[in-house]
């Protein structure tokens, strides 16, 4: 028989907190993906891998959250564990591969839309895969048209978040496009879980598994502790808040200044000028007159 499915348990507390967390990974993400623009070569990796964790975090944190409120009658539900860790890896590693494309490649052109593809296919494998980790008695079904959907959405998204993210006009500009990111995700999240139907079974083994109060809650503290120590290095970077040049900056190369050199004017004392030598012919003296 068909389960009844309540993704709103706890009425619109746990999407609200879903999606501020979205927001949270988002406005974290993107800010390190900006501040790579603005920085050397060398130190780029390091804001771009800070900023794929954060992002990924976020979204599975979100993810978790939202997923807290979800029951089906009659169907206790537990998770697998390996499948939920593994889904927080797909998250981070293929939401990795499109920040760096695009920290390389700029938010322009082929590398915005490869990129965008690849962190939107990244938010939408960690919430099937995380779905697949969920042990109840009965079977998953879904609607293919509205799993379709939220793929779309995912990558929409994501395209959508990288292009704000280089354009690099300050903190409001971040945060505005981590708002929208994060309403187009837990949106993406919704429409994903709609699509979903229970079949549950009258007879069966025990399901096996954790609960999620004894596996998901103990797991959040770790990306919340994650996006707080991420969320300090962002506040306390000057850049963040203040901005950076719309240019890149010049790198130092072996035997290449790192900027141009400015030639000062030497002061030369100007030539003297020559005196003036009176003609003596034409003076009068006392002896000439």
């Amino acid at each position: 028989m068909h389960g009844t499915i309540d993704g709103f348990s706890y009425g619109l507390v746990t999407p609200l907190v879903a999606y501020l967390m979205a927001c949270l990974g988002g406005a974290l993400g993107l800010r390190c993906t900006t501040r790579s623009l603005l920085v050397s070569h060398s130190r780029r990796p390091a804001w771009l891998a800070l900023g794929s964790a954060a992002i990924g975090s976020g979204i599975w944190t979100m993810h978790f959250i939202a997923m807290m409120g979800f029951s089906v009658d009659q169907a206790p539900i537990h998770y697998d564990r390996p499948m939920t860790f593994a889904s927080l890896g797909v998250a981070v590693v293929m939401v990795g591969v499109g920040i760096f494309i695009v920290g390389y490649r700029g938010a322009t052109g082929t590398a915005l839309f490869t990129g965008g593809t690849i962190t939107g296919l990244g938010i939408a494998s960690m919430h099937y895969l995380g779905m697949a980790g969920m042990q109840l008695n009965g079977t998953l079904e879904y609607n293919t048209v509205l799993v379709a959907c939220s793929v779309v959405i995912a990558m929409a998204a994501a395209t959508a978040a990288l292009w704000a993210a280089g354009q690099v006009r300050g903190f409001l500009w971040s945060v505005g496009a981590s708002l929208v990111m994060g309403l187009a995700v837990t949106g993406m999240h919704y429409t994903g879980m709609a699509s979903l139907s229970v079949h549950v079974h009258t007879t069966g083994a025990p399901v096996v598994g954790d609960a999620p109060t004894g596996l998901v809650a103990p797991m959040l503290i770790g990306p919340l502790a994650f996006l707080l120590l991420a969320g300090v290095v962002v506040v306390l970077d000057p850049m963040m808040i203040m901005g950076g040049p719309a240019q890149a900056p010049v790198e130092q190369k072996p035997g290449v200044p790192a900027h141009p050199a400015v030639r000062h004017a030497t002061a030369h004392p100007s030539p003297p000028h020559p005196r003036r030598h009176q003609d003596r012919r034409g003076v009068r003296t006392p002896q000439n007159r």
